[in-house]
């Protein structure tokens, strides 16, 4: 070798490599269509019908084959989805959305007004548990203006009706599908027809749900993934195993173990956000069956939160991803307030407190029925037994799958369960269902299931988001929390936060306020 020329050829391959380099990274800047996305499921849904159904694995797997008018970025502002555009008249009472242009249902028939109106205003009026308390209380009428234009009239001014357009409280339903069906048994719900850039492949319980890209999805270019697969993993220590090994491409909040969160999320090729769940910042909380002895006593559910050491829930159950919860309304949250009273860990209080009230607990057989959502929550359920048990209780728990769950607490055939819930945006829509007299239905979850019914409590859910100002709310939404965690009206336990993990190469994955219940038409993998 030529000594003399190393430095040029030297410089040449660097050049050269230089080169490749920054050819390389511009490639990958740049989004790529094609490829398949591997993620989980989990638990398995019940279904993909979203009308129906809003169990959190079906929101899920299902916002990518549904939508709705709008979406919502991080800071809960509203962006377009199949509206693209609205107004709000000046005094709060009429809001107007116009439509996106060119859009089809998977089976190719347009999208119109018309199935706005029969979404809204027939079908989820009488199905969905948020929306319909929604609609009934504050909406006069909803109608068609043309097929591009949808005008909602409002009752009275709601300031948080444009946060209630968000894909599972308003998915919008093919009306030529379900008009004049009973919409429960509808064949369709198995075969699920929406707008979105998914559409349903294959699913074949126990194993996976395939979805495959739409080729009319009426945004150009998009989706850029032509398939996903929701890989259905039962349990924990093999879903992290198919990340590891690159089976999956992604771990949602709650896919692994939280101790396996702080492993992996150091790898080399892995991406660690907690973003994409400020639609949602769910609480956990004890649900009581008020309609069951002695859980109707104000003095019992007060003793029982005193049994319960939430910081110890946070840090040995949680694994410190989350933090105590103070109330019914998240920190996160529009109208939080911390100034609530609080319930210190304290198990003899607890029983002093049972004593006072007269009640023995050994005369009581409490029924606990733990969500089933993998070994955390069995961990939960189990936790709950055990101090019950040390307040003295008979307590037996009563395991379930997720749709066994959801009918269960429908029913009201429970004594205790946990739970938790997502906030959307805003406690008239995501806190109010459960506290209002007028939410107690029997026969859907996610409503008033444990039958809680105080007649200021409903005057205050229906004036806060009404008034004008600001402050006024405040002071309303902060006499709610303050009456709800002295009444135990449920029993507050920890604010729930998730961690979400990917491989470098899925790009462009948490986008919006909702994160992966996003439709994920923008994602794109690194080749």
């Amino acid at each position: 070798m030529n000594i003399a020329r190393r430095p040029f050829g030297i410089s040449l391959i660097a050049a050269a490599l230089s080169l490749t380099s920054s050819t390389f990274v511009l490639a990958q800047s740049q989004p790529t269509p094609g490829g398949t996305l591997n993620m989980l499921v989990q638990p398995e849904p019940p279904s993909l019908m979203l009308g129906l159904n809003q169990l959190g694995p079906t929101q899920f797997a299902a916002s990518k084959i549904y939508q709705s008018l709008l979406t919502y970025g991080p800071d809960l502002k509203p962006l377009p989805s199949l509206a693209q555009s609205w107004t709000i008249s000046p005094d709060g009472l009429t809001y107007a959305f116009v439509l996106q242009k060119d859009v089809k249902w998977h089976d190719g028939k347009p999208f119109t007004s018309a199935d706005v109106v029969f979404s809204t205003d027939k079908f989820l009026r009488e199905v969905h548990p948020r929306t319909r308390a929604l609609m009934n209380q504050r909406v006069e009428s909803v109608k068609a203006d043309g097929d591009d234009k949808v005008i909602f009239k409002l009752k009275q001014p709601f300031n948080a009706f444009i946060s209630a357009f968000e894909v599972s409280t308003m998915p919008m339903i093919p009306k030529h599908i379900y008009e004049g069906t009973n919409y429960r048994t509808n064949p369709a719900n198995n075969t699920p027809v929406g707008t979105g850039p998914f559409m349903l492949k294959e699913w074949k319980r126990g194993s996976y749900i395939h979805l495959v890209k739409n080729p009319n999805y009426f945004k150009p270019g998009l989706p850029y993934l032509d398939e996903i697969y929701l890989l259905v993993i039962p349990d924990a220590a093999s879903r992290a195993v198919a990340f590891e090994r690159g089976t999956v491409d992604v771990l949602r909040g709650g896919d692994i173990e939280n101790f396996e969160v702080r492993r992996l999320e150091k790898l080399p090729d892995v991406v660690s956000t907690r973003a994409g769940w400020e639609m949602f910042a769910p609480p956990l909380w004890l649900q009581m069956n008020l309609r069951k002895p002695p859980l109707g006593n104000k003095k019992v559910r007060q003793a029982i939160m005193h049994a319960m050491d939430r910081h110890f829930i946070v840090k040995n159950i949680f694994f410190n991803v989350g933090k105590v919860a103070t109330g019914p309304i998240t920190s996160p949250t529009l109208y939080y307030d911390k100034n609530v009273p609080t319930y210190k860990y304290d198990m003899a209080l607890a029983k002093k407190i049972l004593a006072q009230a007269g009640i023995k607990p050994g005369d009581y057989s409490i029924r606990v029925l733990p969500i089933p959502y993998g070994s955390v929550w069995d961990r939960m359920g189990e936790y709950v037994k055990q101090q019950m048990e040390q307040l003295g209780f008979k307590v037996t728990l009563d395991t379930t799958d997720p749709a066994g769950w959801a009918k269960k607490v429908s029913e009201w055939d429970f004594d205790m369960t946990m739970t938790f819930q997502y906030a959307y945006g805003d406690p008239a829509i995501g806190t109010s269902r459960n506290y209002i007299s007028a939410n107690i239905i029997k026969g859907t979850p996610f409503a008033n299931n444990h039958g809680y019914s105080n007649p200021e409590i409903d005057r205050l859910f229906e004036a806060a988001p009404v008034v004008q100002s600001a402050d006024a709310r405040q002071r309303m939404y902060s006499e709610i929390q303050r009456i709800l965690v002295d009444d135990v009206a449920a029993g507050y336990l920890t604010e729930l936060q998730y961690v979400t993990l990917h491989k470098k190469k899925v790009r462009n994955l948490i986008t919006t306020g909702i994160g992966l219940n996003e439709t994920l038409d923008t994602v794109w993998i690194a080749k």
